[in-house]
């Protein structure tokens, strides 16, 4: 079928999507929704069979879902409407929510239905369903639909309001009076249900240290017993604040600022830097049980033979400070009396390279650009310095630019079925890059693949990551069991006969290597290309990080994602 994505931005869903209608064989194309007329002329150039709209903000034309056939991916259950379906689910802390894929008509959210699916709720953020459970439902819901749609004899259900089984309902737009907290009233549960609401977007306006501020990454404290006056400052941790309630406390990563419009959503100390006072850092080890700390970045524990370092980054973006500190906790493992160091990366993401928002707040981007790329490089080569132990990236969530040549520093690439790669850097002004990625990708794809995968701005599903080389296994899980796949297959790696001989093998191949050419070598080569890029004269990746960061509404759409543009 010919299907035109049609949505507001290229977001993770919509990448999703995009990565398995095309496995599947359908001729795809992408239009941003920007306006009605850019919207028509897509559908008059493309001629789809199917519009499919991922994540929309606004009610498609009439004279469009009467010509063709416009299916509207809803995060709610059945008879659900509104802006605000997954904020007020989380809000009212449902036990059960779901998916469903609408088709268009006169009456938003109101179409028929074509398929839904339901999924148990985790208490988490907003974002973190959105990318696992609605994520994976709304996948299942269009290919259900697009067979559907190809066999022909399919007919939507209509809805019946006065069905006893639809338990969805009309809700408005949440705003800010239906989020705000109470700190001396509302319990622990409540204040992280109404930050989880609001995660990613709007976040929640409250006043912290007598700052108006918008909070996000909220995370319960689960050491914490009462006492405290409520919303008190109590410690700080990887730059996260925690707060008292009046039943315990937690743990709000990041803020931003409410009176300023350009202000950009930072780790919370960074925010509130000079209006802490006398708030302790609470530093927690390295290797601390996960259920008893609450609010961490950095993770290790061991299985057996094999460790597990996690680095859990808000976004998958890593700063200059956490660069430095995942560098330090590389060197602290080093030495453990384990075969296989596993490297986790994020819950949310696997790694997305260096931090935009750090550098764009920075007094001087260009430096702190500069500063930041090396201090991933410095990560890199950690990983890359490994002897005595097999190194294993093990991505359970997605992954782009500079995080996915992170991850190729290690030995082997295992990926989670469904996790998507952007490996290349050209969407952020045509950055050249590095992360070694001139040493690591020829050695999987060779020299005659790298155009393919630098040059290639779309999405990278992993079976298609696996088929061209950039990952070695690719593990049929969902997010919950991943972790044991994992952990099972290197746990028998571990004790395979021959792994002794594998590690020598690797490490006579990287000293074979280096007399050709040191990792210094093309570490340097690779800074001066991006030395260009940080203070030449060209600056368009200081425009497309500040486009980016600021969330600048596009004005059009790219001619890699609308293939009706390019004929």
């Amino acid at each position: 079928m010919k299907i035109l994505l049609l949505t507001h931005a290229f977001n993770g869903l919509a990448q999703r999507l995009y990565v398995e209608l095309d496995e599947r064989g359908h001729t795809l194309s992408v239009e941003f929704d920007i306006n009605d007329a850019v919207t028509r002329e897509a559908v008059d150039l493309f001629q789809p069979d199917l519009v499919i709209a991922p994540f929309l903000k606004r009610a498609i034309p009439g004279d469009i879902w009467r010509r063709v056939p416009c299916l509207v991916v809803h995060p709610g259950i059945r008879g659900d409407r509104g802006p605000s379906a997954l904020d007020w689910a989380i809000h009212g802390r449902e036990r059960e929510w779901g998916v469903t894929l609408l088709q268009a008509n006169a009456v938003m959210d109101g179409g028929d239905t074509w398929a839904t699916q339901t999924f148990t709720m985790r208490e988490a953020a907003k974002s973190s369903l959105y990318r696992r459970e609605v994520t994976e439902a709304a996948t299942r819901c269009v290919l259900a639909a697009v067979d559907r749609a190809m066999d022909g004899s399919f007919r939507p259900q209509t809805l019946d309001p006065a069905d006893p089984a639809v338990r969805g309902r009309h809700r408005p737009l949440m705003r800010q009076p239906d989020r705000k907290i109470d700190w001396a009233g509302d319990d622990t549960d409540t204040v992280l249900a109404k930050i989880h609401a609001a995660d990613g977007f709007p976040g929640v306006i409250d006043e912290v240290a007598g700052l108006s501020c918008r909070l996000f990454g909220g995370w319960r404290e689960p050491r914490r017993a009462p006492g405290g006056l409520p919303g008190e400052l109590l410690a700080t941790r990887d730059g996260a604040i925690l707060r008292a309630t009046r039943d315990g406390a937690v743990w709000i990563s990041h803020l931003r600022p409410v009176d300023d419009d350009r202000a950009i959503k930072l780790p919370a100390a960074t925010v509130l830097n000079g209006r802490l006072g006398p708030v302790p850092a609470s530093p927690v080890a390295l290797d601390a049980a996960t259920d008893t700390v609450g609010f961490r970045e950095l993770t290790y524990f061991e299985r057996g033979r094999v460790g597990f370092l996690a680095f859990d980054f808000h976004n998958g973006a890593m700063s200059t400070a956490q660069c430095q500190r995942l560098a330090a906790a590389l060197r602290r493992v080093r030495d453990r009396p384990t075969r296989i160091l596993v490297l986790l990366g994020g819950s949310e993401f696997w790694s997305n390279g260096i931090h935009l928002g750090s550098i764009e707040a920075a007094a001087n981007p260009a430096d702190e650009s500069w500063h930041n790329i090396n201090a991933i490089d410095d990560v890199c080569l950690e990983i890359m310095s490994f002897r005595d132990k097999f190194v294993i990236s093990a991505l359970r969530a997605n992954g782009g630019a500079g995080g996915v040549f992170l991850a190729l520093a290690a030995d082997e690439v295992w990926v989670r079925n469904g996790v998507i790669l952007s490996p290349h850097y050209k969407n952020m002004g045509n950055l050249y890059g590095s992360e070694y990625w001139t040493y690591l990708l020829p050695r999987r794809v060779g020299a005659e693949g790298i155009d393919a995968v630098m040059g290639n701005r779309l999405p990278v599903g992993a079976q298609a990551a696996a088929r061209i080389g950039l990952v070695d296994a690719v593990l049929e899980a969902d997010h919950e069991s991943f972790l044991g796949q994992v952990a099972d297959r290197a746990l028998a790696l571990a004790a395979a006969d021959d792994f002794s001989g594998r590690l020598a093998a690797r490490n006579a191949r990287r000293d074979a290597d280096a007399l050709v050419r040191p990792l210094s070598g093309y570490r340097s080569a690779e800074l001066e290309r991006m030395r260009l890029n940080f203070y030449g004269f060209d600056p368009s990746y200081h425009v497309a990080r500040h486009r980016f960061i600021h969330r600048t509404p596009h004005s059009w759409t790219p001619r890699h994602l609308a293939a009706h543009r390019r004929l």
